[in-house]
């Protein structure tokens, strides 16, 4: 059974792309964290297998992936990036206090598209949601100082 980092180098190699030992470990990099980490933080964890990577062989392959439809890019704000090798249809929890962020879905905001069409007569390309609060552990945290 094939995995999804080997799915997702099948795409590649049929689009054209050379798959390289660090295009390889990033995609696996994404594909297996669910942190949906920035670019620096893929670098600094791949970079003592791969120590002459640059972080801007990092971005040109994330753009790549994006380009691809492999992965998507998370903006919030004036902070970095984050990337995400899930690009189904999903949401975004994010703590307030450490960044950290966790997906979610919900079936009932499938059809906020279509609705934000035909009431504002837009031609709807996507939409993003995320919610706001604290996660688990920096709420566990802030109740054991106390």
């Amino acid at each position: 059974m094939k995995t999804r980092v080997q799915h997702a180098l099948e795409h590649l190699k049929e689009s054209g792309v050379r798959i390289t030992p660090q295009r390889h470990a990033i995609l696996a990099y994404l594909m297996d964290s669910m942190t949906h980490p920035t670019a620096d933080e893929i670098y600094r964890a791949l970079e003592p297998k791969f120590p002459s990577m640059s972080v801007a062989t990092v971005y040109n392959n994330l753009k790549m992936f994006i380009e691809a439809g492999l992965v998507r890019e998370l903006t919030y704000g004036d902070s970095s990036s984050r990337f995400d090798a899930n690009v189904s249809d999903h949401y975004h929890a994010i703590c307030e206090k450490c960044g950290k962020i966790a997906d979610f879905s919900i079936p009932a905001l499938e059809n906020v598209e279509q609705a934000a069409a035909e009431r504002t007569g837009f031609h709807i390309r996507g939409h993003r949601m995320e919610v706001y609060g604290v996660c688990r552990e920096c709420a566990e945290e802030a109740l054991s100082v106390h």
